[in-house]
């Protein structure tokens, strides 16, 4: 059996190379490309887990250059897009470039090579527009006692509430993802990422419900590589299986198999 050839977005990105470090341990399995706009590491990415991502294999662009991504592209069985604009903050101009005409690009390029699958980062912040409300305001400012129990968590079929042009856009890229699968036939799963920072913890108390380990995003990753091939559209929540959870992470068990190792809460004792 051939191995699969996967190209990972924004490889020097934290999320990105962790991924690729997963993949790149399966030889047999995968054979691992890497886009990205520059060859150094993100500042989110400690020194220790630093990528040398081999000439052979690098592809630099910005995603700016459809001629530049269907080169990158072709021949990959799966593409892992994560090259995005990540910052909350970032002015329209960045926010366009990257994570609109970027995206669009990316889909574009993808649909033109015949590439059979994409992952692509969504974020979940999507839905953040329902801390306004209890009982998920609850959760987020920690008053614990105050959050019913099940906790009536939000599902990928509920309507999204961004509330910054950053996650506008990643509403935009879950719509485009859904017109490639739908439209042209690419299979795309979106992947609503949680908070997954350098030092594999919760920053803080509050944090842990929306927290996700490295180990357990790439293992959803991976699992939505290896998906069925039938498998044309879906959106699933990274998170890792915190007790705090308001989002579903239910529907990716029952799809794709995900089964996190992590939980927010072991780091802080006193939220049970």
């Amino acid at each position: 059996m051939n191995a699969k050839k996967v190209l990972v977005t924004g490889v020097y990105g934290l999320i990105a190379g962790a991924v690729y470090h997963h993949l790149c341990a399966q030889r047999d399995t995968y054979e691992v490309y890497g886009l990205a706009r520059r060859r150094h590491p993100s500042v989110r990415v400690s020194d220790d887990r630093a990528l040398d991502v081999p000439e052979e294999r690098f592809f630099q662009s910005d995603l700016s250059s459809l001629d530049e991504v269907v080169q990158a592209v072709q021949g990959m069985d799966v593409v892992v897009h994560m090259a995005a604009e990540p910052s909350p903050w970032a002015g329209w101009d960045r926010i366009l470039a990257s994570n609109i005409i970027g995206s669009y690009n990316l889909f574009e390029a993808c649909r033109l090579a015949n590439v059979k699958r994409v992952i692509a980062a969504s974020s979940n912040m999507v839905s953040w527009g329902y801390r306004d409300i209890e009982p998920y305001k609850a959760i987020a400012e920690g008053r614990y006692a105050d959050v019913p129990t099940p906790i009536p968590v939000i599902t990928h079929e509920m309507p999204p509430r961004p509330r910054d042009l950053y996650a506008s856009s990643k509403v935009l890229g879950e719509c485009m993802a859904e017109t490639y699968a739908y439209r042209h036939g690419l299979s795309c799963i979106c992947l609503r990422i949680g908070w997954v920072v350098a030092e594999d913890r919760p920053p803080h108390r509050e944090g842990q419900s929306i927290w996700c380990s490295q180990r357990d995003i790439v293992q959803l990753v991976e699992r939505c590589i290896n998906a069925p091939d039938d498998l044309r559209f879906d959106v699933f929540y990274g998170l890792s299986a915190n007790r705090w959870n308001w989002v579903d992470i239910e529907h990716a068990r029952q799809v794709v198999g995900y089964e996190p190792q992590d939980h927010g809460e072991d780091f802080f004792p006193d939220s049970e």
